[in-house]
C-alpha cells in the first residue's frame, strides 16, 4: 500500500486501526482496536472513536527484566538495546495479530497501526542539565510490526515535540479532550500508570494543560515485589497498603522533592523516580524505622498527595475542577483512590470506567488517534501541554512489504 492509498483510506467514513502502548510500569503491551468516524469528530460532542476490542499482553519475566535493566541504565550496551528493539517489535506484532483475531477483523481491513513503543530513555529540555542534549528513545521496531502484520505502522511520536523544545509528553491529552470534555464540568483526567499524569479538560472553549504529576504505581509495585520476595508484581487492590500505617514524617520529607514544586509543562520517568529514587526512599525509611506495609502505605500516600498537590497548585487556579477521573492501573487500587478522595474533598474522585470509558484502554486508543492525525496531516501535540514552540505532526510512517 502506498502513502497516497493510506491517506485516502483515512479520509473514508469508517477507519479501523490498532493502537499499541507500553508504559513505565513495564507490565506489558496494551492493544486497542478502534473505529474512527471522521463525520463524528467534534471535541465538544461525542467521542470520535469506538472501542471494538482491547487486551493487555503481559511481558514474559525475562523480557520485563531486560527492559527494567535498560531503563535503569544498568550496564546495558548498544547491542542489547538493538536486540531489545527487535524483540519488542515482535512482541508488539504478536499483540496486533492477536487483537485483530479476537475482534474478528482481518488485518487487510485495518488502515494502520499506531504504535507508541516502549520508552527506555526520556530527557526533556527542562530536565536536561548543562551539556546534556534533550532526547527520547522508544523501542519496538516498527519495521518488524509492519512485516509481521502487513499493515502500515505510525510510530515514534515523541521526538518532533522535543525537537520543537517541548517535553515530548504527555501525548494522550488530545484523546482525553475528545472523550471527556463536558460543556459544564471541569475535569482532571488523571492517569495513574508507572508515572502519574494529569490532563485538565475545562468546559468548552478553555485552555487545556497536561503534565506528569510524579510517581504513579511504579514505586508501589517495586516495594510490593521486594516485600513479597518477587511473588507479586503489584499491591493488588491495595491490600498491603491497607495493612500499613502512613508515616506523616516520611511523607512530608518525600514531598519536598523539587519536581513537585516545578511548574508545568513538565514530564518525568524512571530516570527521576526509578531505582535510584527508590533506594533513597528506603534509606530514609530505615532512618525513621519504617518498613514493610507501613512503607508501602506511605509511598501510596505519596502518589495520592503529589497528585492532589498538583491539582491544587497548577490546575485549580486555571478554572473550575468538578471531577478527577482516574485511569490506568492505579484506578484499580481502592486504597489509593480513598487517599485521593480524602486529599481532594472538594472534588468528586471517580474513574473512567464509571463514566463509561475503558480506562485501561485509554492510552492505547490515544496512540491510534495520534496515528490517525499524522496520516491526515494534522497536529498531534498541544503546545500548551508540552511547551513546544508550535503544533506539529507527530510520528513516522513505516510501510509494509508489498
Amino acid at each position: 500500500m502506498t502513502v497516497t492509498a493510506i491517506r485516502a483510506a483515512v479520509a473514508a467514513r469508517a477507519v479501523r486501526a490498532i493502537g499499541l502502548m507500553s508504559g513505565t510500569s513495564h507490565d506489558g503491551i496494551s492493544a486497542a482496536l478502534i473505529e474512527i468516524d471522521p463525520v463524528e469528530i467534534d471535541p465538544a460532542a461525542n467521542p470520535p472513536s469506538r472501542l471494538i476490542a482491547f487486551r493487555s499482553y503481559p511481558y514474559a519475566a525475562g523480557l520485563r527484566a531486560r527492559l527494567l535493566r535498560a531503563a535503569g541504565g544498568q550496564g546495558v550496551g548498544t547491542g542489547e538495546i538493538s536486540t531489545l528493539n527487535f524483540d519488542l517489535g515482535r512482541a508488539f506484532g504478536r499483540a496486533a495479530l492477536d487483537i485483530s483475531r479476537r475482534a474478528r477483523i482481518p488485518l487487510g481491513r485495518l488502515s494502520f497501526i499506531g504504535s507508541h513503543g516502549h520508552t527506555v530513555f526520556h530527557l526533556p529540555p527542562r530536565t536536561a542539565g548543562r551539556g546534556q542534549t534533550p532526547s527520547t528513545l522508544q523501542l519496538g521496531e516498527s519495521a518488524v510490526v509492519a512485516a509481521m502484520t502487513g499493515v502500515a505502522v505510525v510510530s515514534d511520536f515523541r521526538p518532533m515535540d522535543i525537537a520543537l523544545g517541548g517535553e515530548g509528553a504527555p501525548l494522550a491529552p488530545l484523546a482525553h479532550v475528545w472523550m471527556f470534555r463536558d460543556r459544564k464540568l471541569g475535569r482532571v483526567i488523571q492517569n495513574i500508570g508507572g508515572i502519574a499524569n494529569a490532563t485538565y479538560v475545562p468546559p468548552r472553549g478553555s485552555r487545556v494543560i497536561a503534565f506528569d504529576t510524579g510517581p504513579g504505581v511504579m514505586l508501589i509495585d517495586a516495594l510490593a515485589s521486594k516485600s513479597s520476595l518477587g511473588r507479586l508484581r503489584m499491591d493488588r487492590d491495595g491490600k498491603m497498603a491497607a495493612c500499613g500505617t502512613v508515616s506523616a514524617r516520611l511523607l512530608a520529607d518525600l514531598m519536598r522533592d523539587p519536581y513537585f514544586r516545578r511548574r508545568p509543562p513538565k514530564s518525568t520517568g524512571r530516570e527521576q523516580f526509578g531505582a535510584d529514587y527508590l533506594a533513597q526512599i528506603e534509606a530514609r525509611a530505615r532512618r525513621f524505622a519504617i518498613r514493610g506495609d507501613d512503607l508501602i502505605a506511605t509511598v501510596t500516600a505519596l502518589t495520592a498527595r503529589s497528585i492532589a498537590d498538583a491539582c491544587r497548585k497548577f490546575v485549580s487556579p486555571l478554572g473550575r475542577v468538578d471531577q478527577l477521573v482516574a485511569t490506568g492501573g492505579g484506578a484499580r487500587n481502592p486504597v489509593l483512590l480513598r487517599m485521593l478522595a480524602k486529599e481532594l474533598q472538594e472534588i468528586e474522585v471517580t474513574t473512567a470506567n464509571q463514566l463509561g470509558v475503558d480506562g485501561d484502554a485509554l492510552e492505547a486508543v490515544a496512540f491510534a488517534i495520534l496515528g490517525y492525525r499524522m496520516l491526515r496531516g494534522e497536529p498531534g501535540n498541544i503546545p500548551s501541554v508540552t511547551g513546544a514552540r508550535s503544533p506539529a505532526i507527530l510520528g513516522k510512517l513505516t510501510l509494509p512489504p508489498r
